[in-house]
């Protein structure tokens, strides 16, 4: 499973060659590692503010990966269950669609969701 995900962005003339600048002096090895780093900063300098909305929704930070088994022990109790993660949710490969659908009550998810198509699509109503 990757643990990055690749993103395009859109910049200014201007701006770009004031990063190629940077680089040339060598105060950043590439491109991506000035706006990596440009990233990082900013989520830093929010860090408090993540943190509020965080609490304020109940999110899970991490890496959040279920099986076919963690569902059927779901669908065997009655229960059902909201995803509200930042970070990773990875639905085990071998779930069924159905199975997912009659145990998955809705998704929110601020970063990557990782699941078969099928899954993806029988989630797609209950998507935030």
């Amino acid at each position: 499973m990757p643990d990055t995900e690749k993103i395009t962005i859109n910049m200014s003339a201007v701006d770009l060659g004031k990063v190629d600048l940077l680089v040339q002096e060598g105060m950043y090895s590439n491109r991506t590692d000035f706006i990596r780093t440009a990233i990082r900063n900013l989520l830093d300098k929010h860090t408090l503010e993540i943190q509020q909305t965080v609490t304020r929704h109940s999110y899970g930070i991490g890496l959040f990966e279920y099986s076919r088994k963690d569902l059927e022990k779901i669908k065997a109790k009655g229960d059902k269950i909201k995803f509200t993660v930042v970070g990773v949710l990875e639905i085990a490969p071998d779930v069924p669609a159905e199975l997912a659908a009659e145990v998955v009550e809705a998704v929110q998810i601020r970063g990557m969701f990782i699941a078969s198509d099928e899954v993806k699509t029988a989630l797609a109503d209950r998507m935030k």
